[in-house]
């Protein structure tokens, strides 16, 4: 018989999966089990501390509905998301770096015509016009890739969170034109808080970090023939590009947003 001690546990777990014909399946939860099972030890975990942990994974799960994703929130905040897309998205020719796509992405927002604005009837903000080219490896024009964007508003708040804002607020979709040129204006992003109303929240709070991010437009650049890029611009000088809540700044990413103009050229990568 075996016997469960604290030193057979873990392979004994492990073992349990030999069945699974899903070799993907098998590697990363036996690598779940043994990092997991390491942490109970090394930190010598107690049964109040691992019921505290359910009830904070319960609530998070609890948090979540079809407008907010805690979870996504939690793993942004650990540094998890920034590091699946570390692995992931690895871009050694110069192509325009990768960032998270965070857990306010809605898909459907409205296609709309070179030069128009996302930002409707927002109230407050610095009108800005935004534009660059969307170019290959080798500097050549990518003719009808399309830029998903998407931002807070002034208040710092994205549509779905606030409900004076309208549907698909400062949401567009934009396709370039032959020279690979884009255009459209909108309001100079700013920098928000993500939400601390929940368990995400409350962990911030605990370990005396703040909640914000800093001032960034958000993109989804795609086009046939090449791998997508999700990403942000963010906004030069920003207080906040060094503490991000969700550790999402990469240097390549932050530009000039002045005098109501800022500019970017976004490089993909040929599949």
């Amino acid at each position: 018989m075996t016997r469960f001690s604290e030193d057979a546990l873990t392979e004994a777990v492990i073992a349990r999966m030999a069945a699974c014909d899903n070799a993907r399946l098998r590697l990363v939860l036996a690598a779940c089990v043994r990092h997991l099972h390491a942490l109970v030890q090394e930190v010598k975990l107690t049964e109040a501390e691992w019921l505290q942990a359910i009830e904070f994974l319960t609530a998070t799960g609890q948090k979540c509905d079809e407008r907010r994703q805690e979870f996504i929130l939690l793993s942004d905040t650990l540094g998890v998301s920034m590091m699946v897309d570390a692995v992931n998205h690895r871009k050694p020719g110069g192509e325009t770096e990768s960032t998270v796509m965070g857990p306010f992405y809605v898909t459907g927002a409205p296609d709309l015509p070179m030069g128009a604005t996302i930002a409707g009837q927002t109230d407050g903000g610095e009108p800005t016009l935004v534009s660059g080219r969307v170019v290959d490896g080798e500097g050549q024009p990518i003719e009808a890739a399309v830029l998903d964007v998407w931002q807070t508003a002034p208040n710092g708040f994205y549509d779905v969170q606030d409900p004076s804002q309208p549907e698909f607020n400062l949401r567009g979709r934009f396709r370039t034109g032959a020279d690979g040129t884009y255009s459209f204006r909108t309001l100079k992003p700013v920098s928000y808080p993500v939400p601390t109303d929940g368990p995400v929240g409350k962990m911030l709070l605990a370990l005396g970090r703040h909640p914000y991010r800093p001032a960034h437009l958000h993109f989804i650049v795609s086009a046939p023939g090449f791998e997508p890029v999700t990403t942000h611009l963010f906004v030069k000088g920003d207080p906040y590009l060094d503490s991000d809540a969700v550790f999402g700044v990469k240097d390549s990413l932050v530009t000039d947003f002045e005098h109501g103009l800022a500019s970017y050229d976004f490089v993909l990568k040929a599949v």
